[in-house]
């Protein structure tokens, strides 16, 4: 390889932060950009972004990047935050601010299609239970009670399907961000039973194509605002959950991903489509044949961590000597802060945080420590739901600490490999665009690896029933505040 050589792009549009980065083929990272956007709360449980404001970061990533790059650019590949819906005009321009996937506003209706059966009969037709951010509920909302904006779009689509269209004026989208909440995941292609079992068989035209691998070509506009060549390969990769997977290596059945961030994303590679049980998480078509992602995106995360830390008035920096002063004994916690409940490993609008044991004596450290568990307690109950058998893989701003990743080995009890940097989202994206173009795929970066202590996980064993027990008690009380 020479500096002559060309670089394939990832661009990873992230709810907080866009950011882009430039990929050699043997893996490393040679350049990266990022821009902060704005995720914006009008009102109680109601989470929107201005579109024109997230292409525009998208846009701005490159742009820079490719100011600093002096190699050749071969492919871009573009993912971004799932679920939601980003409504567009036939030319692709925003009628309304997007609806976030942390939206509660259509919890009701999640409730009422949980009392008249159609969640559990959607799950066991597609692997997939929907929840009030996914854009099966948000959309029959807009229906009922916005339907001139709806009768305004001519695309009901996904973030990073978005960014795509305007940089290339594809209107696509791809298996994994049609998983939810339409996609047959045997078929490939939109349930229209569950579309018209949903109330929205009028509103079908607003659902894209779904195509494995969608690759644009950079228009001219687009072009001339980044400053990378028209004609410039682009690629809608899977959306950041499966880019994720994909950048990390996870390709053997049964091995699972952890995304420590604003959310616990856990993730298992599977062969077949399991509809039974409990009905629960999501089942992502990858793009390889008969091979999906059993995935449980909990919506407690680094979010509950940070709340609590501003609740004791300590920063991210304290965390290390937080955890090493802390103690849980005495304390448990069930860690659910976000607005819209929780999603995984069970969809609970309602479910609301709590932590049982506080005295006089509770320090801030405590309360720390004991968040850090609770979030790790999740991580096991979704990996566990999940099907883990093989390998464990995690990266995320909350693996970054040394002493929490500690916490989720011993928790799990088991070897967690920790990658190193923050670009997994973006790797991915790139490793997609170049395999779909024949080009070397990008390589997992290198990592560490936490070891389980075993008196520890005998430990967390324990506290881990405890925290299942406590759970089980508490769903009855958050179906009866609704």
């Amino acid at each position: 390889m020479t500096s002559s050589d060309p670089v394939v792009v990832g661009v990873d549009v992230g709810t907080t932060v866009t950011k882009a980065v430039a990929f050699d083929s043997d893996g490393t990272a040679l350049l990266r950009t990022a821009r902060p956007t704005v995720l914006d709360r009008p009102g109680d449980g109601r989470y929107e972004q201005d579109i024109d404001t997230v292409v525009a970061s998208a846009v701005g990533v490159l742009a820079e990047l490719a100011r600093g790059l002096d190699r050749t650019v071969a492919a871009v590949g573009i993912t971004g935050q799932g679920d939601g819906v980003w409504l567009v005009d036939a030319e692709g321009r925003s009628v309304h601010p997007a609806i976030s996937w942390l939206d509660a506003r259509a919890a009701p209706v999640i409730e009422a299609w949980e009392t008249e059966g159609l969640l559990d009969s959607a799950y066991r037709r597609t692997g997939t239970l929907m929840f009030p951010g996914c854009s099966g509920p948000v959309l029959a909302w807009l229906d009922a009670h916005e339907p001139s904006v709806l009768d305004r779009a001519a695309t009901a689509g996904y973030c990073k399907d978005i960014v795509m269209q305007a940089l290339t004026g594809l209107r696509a989208t791809d298996p994994s961000d049609a998983s939810a909440p339409f996609l047959d995941p045997l078929r490939r292609d939109y349930d229209e039973e569950l579309i018209a079992a949903c109330g929205l068989a009028h509103r079908r035209h607003l659902l894209a194509p779904v195509t494995t691998a969608p690759t644009g070509a950079l228009s001219r506009s687009a072009a001339a605002a980044t400053g990378l060549p028209a004609g410039t390969p682009v690629v809608a990769a899977p959306y950041d959950l499966p880019a994720s997977a994909l950048g990390a290596g996870v390709t053997e059945v049964g091995d699972g991903l952890l995304i420590v961030g604003t959310t616990l994303a856990c993730q298992v590679l599977v062969d077949t489509v399991d509809t039974g049980g409990e009905a629960c998480g999501l089942t992502l078509s990858t793009w390889q044949d008969r091979r999906w992602l059993r995935a449980l995106p909990a919506m407690v995360g680094t979010a509950a961590l940070d709340w609590v830390l501003r609740l004791v008035g300590a920063t991210v920096s304290d965390l290390p000597r937080l955890l090493t002063d802390g103690s849980s004994n005495g304390l448990s916690m069930l860690p659910f802060l976000a607005e819209a409940g929780e999603r995984a490993p069970f969809v609970a609008p309602r479910a609301r945080g709590r932590i049982d044991g506080l005295h006089l004596g509770v320090g801030p450290a405590d309360l720390v420590r004991t968040t850090c568990e609770a979030i790790a307690y999740s991580a096991r109950h979704c990996l566990t739901t999940a099907g883990l058998a093989g390998s464990l893989t995690a990266c995320g701003g909350g693996v970054a600490s040394a002493a929490w990743a500690q916490i989720f080995a011993d928790v799990l009890d088991r070897p967690l490999h920790v990658l190193s940097g923050d670009e997994t989202g973006a790797r991915g994206a790139a490793r997609a665009a170049a395999e779909t173009l024949g080009r070397p795929a990008t390589a997992p970066p290198p990592g560490r690896t936490h070891h389980p202590d075993p008196a520890a996980s005998a430990r967390y064993a324990a506290g881990y029933e405890r925290y299942l027990t406590q759970i089980t008690a508490a769903r009855p009380a958050w179906v009866a505040s609704g």
